[in-house]
């Protein structure tokens, strides 16, 4: 039966292991694939070996670090298995986290970030990793610079990235709990903006998750008929708080894209666009440059033909009040 790739003898030499730590690899291998049933065992029995990492020597938990990489990275075990790390025994004195780091080496070696990410997720240990250090060096700053300076700027970036993701979600579940409230518009646009101060939020990314939150803060009809005339209703005493966030051409383009997104993806929403667009070209959310630049060319596939004929008719109309406005400047000149 052929190995994996990443288990041949020569991709193992790569790791600098002696010839019996090759043949021990290479046995793991050969046992659980040609043993399928063996696969849960094997897991359970690797979770139990890494809380007792303490009895082995530094030699020996690298050499384990590297086979756990190795088996992560072929698919023998799950990610699941990295929760034996945070036990406080390895992890108050540093055991944990220098064992990841030849772990993760080994694994992305092997593959890549991406495919660790995945693993990650999967078991959801993608938001856990900060739980390799003790409870008063968990920071972001504490571990990107632990793993950094080891080697695995990837590893650092991916964490940065789901502390970022966290925090934009716990934004997003704060706005709804606002707009639940019928808090003050005002209070919600400065909440917001001190926000995006602290976290580094640019406005582009902002008028998503203000889009998300208003359209997550109503329950709609399940009508295609009704539902139009409520999103009407509902996104016209929003519209301030749509309208701070959108100074930039750039903030407006993202924001009519979400639109049609969302229009796609909530099919009772189909005929809604064009409604929506107007309305927020009227509230002054929304500008003629920026829909006449969605309609050439921003615009993204999700139901494209069905909302640029939609808009069609609109569009022709701003184009000639343009061109209007064009001459009446001439003229005046």
């Amino acid at each position: 039966m052929p190995l994996a790739p990443s288990l041949t003898t020569a991709g193992m030499q790569r790791h600098s292991l002696t010839s019996w730590w090759l043949a021990e690899c290479l046995v793991f291998n050969k046992l659980i694939r040609r043993y399928k049933y063996l696969e849960k065992g094997f897991e359970e029995e690797i979770k139990k070996l890494l809380l007792f990492l303490k009895g082995f020597t530094e030699s020996e938990r690298n050499k384990l670090a590297m086979l756990t990489g190795i088996l992560l990275a072929n698919g023998n075990i799950s990610a699941a298995v990295i929760g034996s790390l945070f036990n406080e025994n390895v992890v108050k004195e540093g055991v944990s986290a220098a064992f990841a780091v030849k772990l993760f080496k080994s694994w992305i070696y092997e593959r890549d970030i991406n495919a660790v990410a995945v693993a990650l997720r999967k078991v959801s240990m993608d938001n856990r990793l900060m739980e390799l250090f003790p409870a008063n060096k968990r920071s972001c700053e504490y571990f990107s610079k632990y793993f950094t300076d080891a080697g695995l700027k990837e590893l650092s970036d991916f964490a940065r990235n789901q502390e970022a993701i966290g925090s934009r979600k716990e934004l997003q579940k704060e706005l709804q709990e606002m707009m639940a409230r019928g808090d003050n518009f005002k209070d919600i646009i400065a909440y917001v903006r001190e926000e995006m101060k602290k976290t580094s939020i640019a406005e582009q990314l902002m008028i998503g998750i203000v889009w998300s939150s208003v359209m997550s803060c109503v329950e709609w009809n399940k009508k295609e008929e009704l539902v139009c005339e409520q999103s009407i209703k509902h996104l016209k005493q929003y519209s301030p708080l749509l309208n701070a966030f959108t100074s930039q051409g750039a903030s407006e383009i993202i924001l009519l894209v979400k639109i049609q997104e969302y229009c796609y993806d909530n099919i009772h929403f189909m005929k809604a666009f064009q409604k929506i667009v107007v309305l927020l070209y009227k509230a002054d959310v929304l500008s003629e440059e920026a829909i006449l630049k969605w309609y050439a060319e921003a615009h993204v596939a999700k139901g494209k033909s069905v909302f640029l004929e939609q808009m069609k008719k609109f569009v022709e109309w701003l184009k000639n009040a343009e061109e209007e406005s064009e001459s009446e400047d001439e003229e005046e000149n």
